[in-house]
C-alpha cells in the first residue's frame, strides 16, 4: 500500500517520509528495445516516461503500412519529453498540446507509474484519445495520467495515425499487403501499442495480464474496435468507453471495396496517378490536399478483412468480441439543438417537423412522440436530445446492449450530467461532448475555469470509479455511491454522474430506453432494405 504523500529525493533511489521508506522504481527502465530514462512527477508520487517509440516511424515506404517493430537502440534514451503528434490540421480549438508539433514520425507512447518496484503487477490503463480520427494526441494536459496513477494504476497513452495518413484504403495498398487489406492503419497503431504494453509494462511495475483500455469519442469508438479485432481482443482485460462506438448511425462503416473506391477517387482528386505518387507527396502537402477535399472524403475505420474480419456488428452479435467487463456511457449534451437542423435553418416547430419528415419519412410521427415539440423550449430540448442520440449516444447504447447480451461479462452504464463552469461572460454549454475528460483524469486545472468544490468532489469520485474498475472489474469501492450492474431484471439501471445543489451521483432505472429501441429498429429496417435493394448488390 502506498504511504502518501511522498517526498522525492533525486540524489538517491529511495523516497523517505517520516515513518515510511520507499524503494522507488529506478529512473531507468529496460524495454525490449533498450533503456529509457524517465523523471519524477512534480510531487514525486509518480515516475513518468514520455515519448517512448513503440513502432518504427511510418515514413517513406512505411507510409500506409502496418506499424513495424521499433529498432533497438544503444545506451539510454531520454524519455522526458512527449513525442511529436501525428499529422493533423488544427481542427479543434480546445486541443492544447505539449509536444514538438505534427510529424509523420509520431508513433510514441507515455507511461505514468506509481510502482515502487518492477514486481508490483499493478493494473494498467491504456488511454486512446478522441478527435474524430482526424486530430488529437497523447500530450494534452487534460489527459495527463499522473492523478490516475496516484490511485494505484499504471497509465499509458499512445499516438496513432490520423486522417488520410491513418485511414486511407486503396487498391494498390491492398495488393501489396500480405493480409490483402488496407485502410485501418490508425487502429493497427493502437493494436501495436497494446502489444508493446503487454510485452514491456511489467518492467514499469504493471501487470501485462491486467490491461484496461479506455477512451473518449473516437477513442471510445476505438475501444469498441479493439475489443472486436482478433489482433488485440486477447490483450484486453477490461474496457471503458466514453461517448462512442463502432455502431454509428451517421457514419456507417464502409466495406474494403467501398474504402478502396474512395481512396482511388481521392488520389485522382489530388493529382496522384498511383500509390507511388501518393507516397512521394510531402506530408504537409498531402495533409493540405486532404483538408481541401474534406467535404468529399471521410477517412474512417473500414471493414478491411484483417483488423476487422467482418463487420463489427456481426462480430458482437456472434459473441466473437473480447468477453471483458465493460463500463460505458455518454454525456447529457453531446450535441446542441442546432446540430439537428440544416445550416442556418431557423429552429421553429415547422422546421423541426419538416426535418423529422426529411430524415424519417413515414416514421416521423413515431419519432416525434419520443422527441416531442409543442413550443420553443421543447424544440431546444428535443432537438438537442435527438441530435446527441444520432451523433453518439445511440451507438454507445448499442455497444452496451450487445456486450451485455453476448459478451459474457459484467456491464456498467453511466450518464455524465455535470455542466463544467464556463469563464465569466460565457453561457453554459451543459454537459457537452468531451466535458468528462478532465473529471476522469482529475485534471480540472488544465483549464482556467471557475471550478467549484462540487466539481472537484465529482472528479475524485469518477477517477475512483474508473480505477476501481481497472483493478477489480467493478467500479464500486469504499465511500462511493453504489453502482449496480446494467441488467434487464433491474430496469437497466445506470449511474447518473452529477454533483451539484441537491444532486449527487445516484443509480436509477433507464427512463428513455424507448428512444434507443426505436432508433435501433429503424436502423435495422434501413440496413435490411439496403441489403435487399438490387441497386446495392
Amino acid at each position: 500500500m502506498l504511504c502518501l504523500p511522498k517526498i522525492a529525493l533525486r540524489s538517491v533511489a529511495f523516497l523517505v517520509v517520516t515513518g515510511c521508506v520507499y524503494a522507488s522504481l529506478p529512473a531507468q527502465v529496460r524495454t525490449q528495445s533498450g533503456l529509457v530514462e524517465g523523471a519524477s512527477s512534480a510531487d514525486g508520487n509518480v515516475r513518468v516516461f514520455k515519448g517512448i517509440p513503440f513502432a518504427e516511424p511510418p515514413v517513406g515506404k512505411l507510409r500506409w503500412q502496418a506499424p513495424q517493430p521499433v529498432a533497438s537502440w544503444q545506451g539510454v534514451r531520454k524519455a522526458s519529453e512527449f513525442g511529436a503528434r501525428c499529422m493533423q490540421a488544427p481542427i479543434y480549438s480546445d486541443m492544447i498540446f505539449r509536444d514538438p508539433g505534427p510529424s509523420e514520425d509520431c508513433l510514441y507512447l507515455n507511461v505514468w507509474t506509481p510502482a515502487e518496484s518492477a514486481n508490483e503487477d499493478l493494473p494498467v490503463m491504456v488511454w486512446i484519445y478522441g478527435g474524430g480520427f482526424g486530430a488529437g494526441a497523447s500530450s494534452e494536459p487534460r489527459q495527463d495520467g499522473s492523478k490516475l496513477a496516484e490511485k494505484g494504476v499504471v497509465v499509458v497513452s499512445m499516438n496513432y495515425r490520423l486522417g488520410v495518413f491513418g485511414f486511407l484504403a486503396h487498391p494498390e495498398l491492398t495488393r501489396e499487403s500480405p493480409q490483402h487489406a488496407s485502410g485501418n492503419y490508425g487502429l493497427l497503431d493502437q493494436a501495436a501499442a497494446l502489444d508493446w504494453v503487454h510485452k514491456n509494462i511489467a518492467a514499469f511495475g504493471g501487470n501485462p495480464e491486467g490491461i484496461t483500455i479506455f477512451g473518449e469519442s473516437a477513442g471510445s469508438i476505438s475501444v469498441s474496435a479493439q475489443m472486436a479485432s482478433p489482433l488485440s481482443k486477447n490483450l484486453i482485460r477490461r474496457a471503458i468507453g466514453e461517448s462512442g462506438s463502432m455502431f454509428m448511425l451517421t457514419f456507417p462503416t464502409l466495406s474494403l471495396d467501398a474504402g478502396e473506391q474512395q481512396g482511388s477517387r481521392f488520389a485522382t482528386a489530388v493529382g496522384a496517378a498511383d500509390l507511388a505518387a501518393l507516397r512521394a507527396m510531402p506530408a504537409q502537402k498531402l495533409l493540405d490536399a486532404a483538408q481541401q477535399q474534406r467535404s468529399k472524403f471521410r477517412f474512417w475505420p473500414i471493414v478491411d478483412g484483417y483488423f476487422f474480419p467482418e463487420d463489427p456488428k456481426q462480430i458482437y452479435a456472434a459473441g466473437k468480441q473480447a468477453h471483458t467487463a465493460l463500463l460505458a456511457g455518454w454525456n447529457t449534451d453531446e450535441q446542441a439543438a442546432a446540430g439537428f437542423f440544416t445550416k442556418d435553418q431557423p429552429q421553429t416547430i415547422e422546421n423541426y417537423r419538416a426535418r423529422m419528415k426529411a430524415l424519417y419519412g413515414d416514421h416521423a410521427d413515431e419519432i416525434l412522440k419520443l422527441y416531442p415539440a409543442a413550443n420553443a423550449n421543447d424544440i431546444h430540448d428535443s432537438a438537442g436530445a435527438l441530435a446527441g442520440d444520432r451523433f453518439i449516444a445511440y451507438s454507445t447504447w448499442k455497444w452496451i446492449e450487445l456486450q451485455s447480451q453476448t459478451g459474457d461479462s459484467s456491464v456498467y452504464r453511466y450518464h455524465f450530467e455535470q455542466a463544467p463552469p464556463q469563464p465569466a461572460g460565457k453561457p453554459s454549454r451543459g454537459a457537452y461532448h468531451s466535458a468528462d475528460i478532465e473529471y476522469v483524469f482529475e485534471t480540472l486545472d488544465s483549464k482556467n475555469y471557475p471550478w467549484t468544490e462540487a466539481d472537484r468532489k465529482l472528479s475524485d469520485m469518477i477517477s475512483s470509479y474508473w480505477t476501481n474498475f481497472a483493478k477489480h472489474g467493478d467500479p464500486n469501492g469504499a465511500g462511493l455511491p453504489q453502482w449496480p450492474r446494467y441488467a434487464q431484471k433491474d430496469g437497466y439501471r445506470l449511474m447518473h454522474l452529477v454533483e451539484d445543489t441537491g444532486q449527487q451521483p445516484h443509480a436509477a432505472a433507464d427512463t428513455v430506453r424507448a428512444r434507443y429501441e426505436l432508433l435501433d429498429r429503424l436502423s435495422e429496417e434501413k440496413t435490411t432494405a439496403s441489403a435487399t435493394n438490387p441497386a446495392n448488390r
